[in-house]
């Protein structure tokens, strides 16, 4: 396998010669850790300068053949362009999730998404067709018409956000559909933490009757991070990728097993490539070997939460996934939003909560774990069922008010 240092160290003289974003930021430095970090904000203002594509790009734009958007969660959407050579490489990424997750020949995968811009769909649909595996598209039905076409074509491999994973439980309980009896085997998720939080994973799993496995990727970047059948962290695909730690306030880096923000650089992406890409992405690195034989590090937990997620409330810091493994643990639960507003100078926490059922004691209950496992209060309104938002693409379940 060849090192991919030296790897990078071919593609960089390409990108000195040909890419402008990138050209005066390659040539000075010595080593690879001079290298200045990419942002998302400099991608955003270097595509809003320069429309409709920016400048990170290493070709004329007759040689590329697909256009993806970022979901536009965190600010302006970015464009992201990719030859054929990197649409390859990207299902190759991505046959990397399935290998991890034990799809096989003779699955069939369902992917739950819309047809449109988002790349988690694309994705997901060619490499399952590239590998040999039927491919059975999602998009553009109800999520009554989704599950009845799953039964039907008795797909065993269910791919979309964790959050539209337990939307589709809800409506098969509505409709009375026991999906534990269906021919789902396996559900692969990414767009979102979900599915590495423990009680989400076990409210998926235990309402398929399946095995939940965790991807992440970003449409800058690329597939770089899926879970084995050890599901002991989520491996960083060290073929494709360089990946750092840092700490995200000195911009250092920090030791194994230390929570840090992760770096990346793809490299099989020469035509739009991102190089020390600060992803905003918070996890904790292991080198330790891992029992199913591959030799790439692990995120432990997974993905911990974005840098910018995180919020404050009377000192304590807490990310949103903190507050929904927590209400994950009360099945009675069926959807949940969060609130931060600024009172008397301080953040105060409040959640609304659809419920099965009439509100009863987990009112009390869940305002107590909130207590006692992040040490902050809570407001929790019981709202109407139905009242709250779903979501087919990444939830959008925190608001901030100041």
């Amino acid at each position: 396998m060849i090192n991919p240092f030296e790897r990078f160290d071919k593609i960089r003289e390409i990108l000195i010669e040909r890419n402008r974003f990138y050209s005066k930021r390659l040539k000075d430095p010595k080593t690879f850790e001079e290298i200045p970090f990419t942002t998302k904000s400099e991608l955003v203002e270097d595509q809003t300068q320069n429309p409709p594509f920016g400048t990170d790009l290493t070709y004329p734009v007759e040689n590329y053949v697909r256009i993806h958007q970022t979901s536009g969660t965190a600010g302006k959407p970015l464009a992201w362009l990719d030859t054929k050579e990197s649409w390859d490489w990207w299902l190759r990424c991505w046959a990397e999730v399935y290998s991890g997750a034990n799809v096989r020949a003779g699955d069939r995968v369902y992917v739950a998404f819309s047809f449109g811009p988002f790349i988690g769909f694309w994705a997901a649909f060619e490499a399952a067709e590239r590998m040999g595996v039927m491919a059975i598209p999602g998009g553009g039905q109800s999520s009554e018409q989704r599950l009845h076409s799953i039964l039907e074509r008795e797909a065993t491999v269910l791919v979309c956000t964790p959050t539209y994973a337990l939307r589709l439980a809800e409506v098969a309980a509505l409709q009375g559909i026991d999906l534990v009896q269906g021919p789902i085997r396996t559900t692969v998720h990414a767009g979102e933490p979900g599915a590495s939080i423990p009680e989400t994973r076990r409210r998926i799993q235990e309402a398929f009757g399946a095995r939940t496995f965790d991807h992440v990727g970003m449409t800058e970047m690329g597939a770089y991070g899926f879970e084995c059948e050890m599901q002991s962290g989520l491996h960083i695909n060290e073929d494709e990728f360089i990946v750092e730690m840092i700490d995200p306030g000195t911009l250092q880096p920090v030791d194994p097993g230390t929570k840090g923000e992760m770096v990346l650089t793809n490299l099989g992406r020469l035509g739009s490539p991102l190089i020390r890409y600060r992803t905003g992405d918070l996890g904790v690195l292991s080198r330790e070997p891992c029992a199913c034989g591959r030799q790439w590090p692990r995120l432990m937990g997974g993905v911990l939460g974005r840098a910018d997620d995180m919020i404050t409330i009377r000192g304590v810091n807490v990310f949103p996934s903190a507050i929904e493994n927590i209400v994950r643990r009360h099945p009675q639960v069926v959807e949940f939003a969060i609130e931060v507003s600024r009172r008397r100078e301080m953040h105060e926490l409040s959640l609304k909560v659809e419920l099965e059922n009439s509100a009863g004691e987990i009112i009390e209950r869940l305002r107590a774990d909130i207590s006692k496992n992040l040490n902050i209060r809570a407001t929790i309104e019981h709202v109407p069922a139905g009242s709250l938002p779903r979501f087919e693409l990444k939830s959008r379940r925190l608001r901030v008010v100041d």
